[in-house]
């Protein structure tokens, strides 16, 4: 049989393992992608490793989150992260430059490449053909110090796409109807993969909106080819040099399949508060809505604005609603502005924000408690827009359009016909407006090696963990549901973010969207004895940030025990020493409290020889069986207290 484009990807960066489903593999990578709210540790890290210079094709660093300066900490790392682009030679991308992942698509991104990086959405770059794989810090400070990224071997899940999207409807409405499906642990431990006529119809930012959202399937990344469309969009970025097709063979097999028929595809939306619960337009149509906004890494392309700007020109929206436009990058603000559709926004009533995630990591934008806000997202995790008790829906921009207008949430395809609205025919400009003047490149290795790091009383050493104990008496100090994300374990938001860089200050904000006392608790237990969280199905859902696991491990948790776990968490949670395992019965998970006292035993022994373990309730008198995933390089780190003293060694 013939091989599909993720086979072929990564059959040519192989350098451990075998491509069998389940089997740990490493993969060559050559390109790392870094933002501001994860790449502060990532630098801390490369400084702990005591790196001298970065070992990959290319390395960029972004400040895309963090853009909010109402005190001195976002400008002090930022000036950090500036120094150690400069000191490690990577290239930086300027405060309001843009978003990671488009901005990295417009001047880096290259068919038939590797990347890794410390944003759950580095899977983005999967639609110009690239494997693209977001995972922890730690593991990004690895591959730019040429280290491989190990991984397991996903399963292939082949999606086969066949006819062309009707009017009012979106790359968005395609991946919502994937969600619609297969909820959001649908492809864990899969990559997916379009192919199939449908793809042709696709532009690469439309691709880029479907392969953005395949983190919130939970998959480990999505591709696409490198076809015309891919040529096409690197010959408007002046980069026509850097396409290579990449496509697959004509009788390629997948391990999962399934088909979309894009015409059959109607406008959706994600309800309040998960990714997953997708439903038609029309389903919930009429419920009022006081912000829409629109932007982001989930709908970043030019015609997501310029078709918004279309429907809304000559209009003004709705009284009662606040309508934002967070532009993805600057080059995208320029030809937004370039051809007119701007001033179209801006007449509608629309407030222009810098290019950045902004609303979307719960910096500013915050919407009131009881409103309902529509945006053009990727994520509506509780909490993540900044408003506690939010309500935070996922549409294209389409559907976010329409509902600005009219005040309720609209299926567009009903304004059309009330208003005998045409759908829009855009006509975008052929050559984007390129302009790198707000990308710094590295500097050469014998200035770098004179780089000193910049920084400021807000960043803190990363703390250092001691090993694992062999036996482990102490409390469930924390017990939580299913689908609890990295937002509900480290919130993000203008108040914690600004401490990414001080692990002390920001582990005061742990678990306190769940429960406000736990830092203080936690504190008590980490003097005395740790203590154990116990989670539900699909622990540490959405972001990649290593903060989720390395401030529950600064407040003294030793060990999580969960029915599974998102992939990204469960090796953040390895790399910092902290021990992930998973119930043998699933149904033993509603034997356990908070407050119940748990005994684990010869971990040293027990943990490298894969066997099961088993942990006593001493406080029901119970015992309850145990398994864990961990390879044994990840049983080594978390027995030594984490990764960073065992690579310390090996680079030293």
């Amino acid at each position: 049989m013939g091989r599909g484009v993720a086979h072929k990807l990564i059959e040519s960066h192989l350098v451990e393992g075998e491509m069998v489903p389940g089997e740990v593999i490493g993969i060559g990578i050559d390109q790392t992608l870094t933002q501001d709210a994860t790449g502060t540790l990532v630098m801390q890290e490369l400084e702990a490793l005591g790196l001298d210079r970065a070992r990959t094709e290319l390395s960029a660093q972004y400040v895309d989150h963090n853009l909010l300066q109402a005190d001195e900490k976002n400008a002090e790392d930022h000036a950090f992260l500036h120094s150690a682009a400069r000191r490690y030679g990577l290239w930086f991308s300027k405060p309001g430059n843009g978003v990671s992942h488009p901005t990295h698509m417009q001047r880096f991104g290259v068919p038939g490449k590797t990347m890794a990086g410390s944003d759950s959405h580095t899977c983005a770059a999967g639609s110009l053909g690239m494997l693209a794989i977001g995972v922890g810090g730690l593991e990004v400070a690895m591959a730019i110090a040429g280290r491989p990224l190990r991984v397991r071997m996903p399963e292939i899940w082949g999606v086969r796409l066949t006819g062309e999207l009707p009017a009012w409807t979106s790359a968005k409405d395609v991946i919502l109807e994937m969600l619609r499906r297969h909820g959001v642990k649908g492809g864990l431990n899969r990559i997916v993969e379009y192919h199939g006529p449908g793809v042709a119809t696709l532009t690469a930012m439309d691709r880029h909106v479907i392969a953005n959202m395949g983190a919130e399937l939970g998959a480990t990344t999505t591709v696409f080819p490198a076809d015309g469309a891919v040529r096409d969009f690197l010959r408007a970025e002046d980069r026509e040099d850097d396409f290579v097709e990449l496509l697959a063979d004509p009788d390629a097999d997948y391990d999962v399949t399934d088909e979309i028929d894009l015409s059959s595809v109607q406008p959706l939306i994600a309800r309040p508060s998960s990714p997953g619960d997708v439903v038609p337009v029309r389903e919930v149509a009429g419920t009022d809505v006081s912000q829409v906004v629109i932007g982001s890494s989930a709908n970043p392309g030019l015609r997501d604005y310029a078709i918004a700007a279309a429907m809304v020109k000559g209009r003004q929206t709705d009284s009662a609603v606040s309508f934002d436009v967070n532009p993805s990058s600057r080059q995208i603000f320029s030809d937004l502005t370039r051809m007119g559709a701007t001033f179209d926004l801006i007449n509608a009533g629309a407030r222009i924000h810098q290019a950045g995630c902004l609303g979307c990591i719960g910096v500013g934008q915050a919407p009131a408690v009881g409103r309902n806000s529509l945006r053009t997202f990727p994520r509506n995790f509780p909490g993540r827009s900044g408003t506690k008790e939010d309500s935070v829906w996922l549409c294209s921009p389409e559907t976010a359009a329409a509902s600005a207008l009219t005040g309720v949430i609209t299926d567009p395809r009903d304004l059309a016909e009330k208003l005998g609205m045409a759908y829009p025919r855009l006509e975008l400009p052929e050559r984007a407006s390129v302009n790198t003047a707000m990308l710094v490149p590295p500097l050469p290795r014998e200035e770098a090696e004179s780089e000193e790091l910049v920084k400021g009383p807000n960043i803190s050493a990363l703390p250092d963990f001691p090993p694992l104990p062999d036996r482990i008496e102490a409390p469930v100090l924390l017990k939580v549901g299913d689908d609890v994300s990295t937002d509900e374990i480290s919130p993000a938001g203008a108040r914690a973010l600004p401490f990414r860089s001080n692990v002390p200050k920001l582990a005061e904000f742990t678990f306190t969207q769940i429960d406000e006392d736990y830092p203080e608790r936690a504190r008590e237990t980490a003097r005395e004895s740790g203590h154990f969280v116990i989670g539900g199905d699909n622990y540490g859902q959405g972001s990649s940030r290593e903060h989720a696991a390395i401030t529950p491990r600064y407040l003294g948790l030793h060990a999580v025990i969960a029915k599974s776990f998102a992939r990204i968490h469960w090796q953040n949670l390895a790399n910092f020493g902290v021990l992930a395992l998973e119930f043998a019965d699933p149904a033993d998970y509603d034997r356990i409290d908070a407050g119940d006292v748990l005994v684990l035993r010869d971990l040293a022994e027990t943990l490298p020889s894969g066997a099961e373990l088993t942990v006593r309730n001493d406080t029901k008198g119970e015992e309850y069986r145990l398994r864990h995933r961990l390879s044994p390089p990840q049983v080594e780190a978390v027995l030594a207290g984490g990764q960073i003293p065992l690579l310390a060694r090996e680079l030293t």
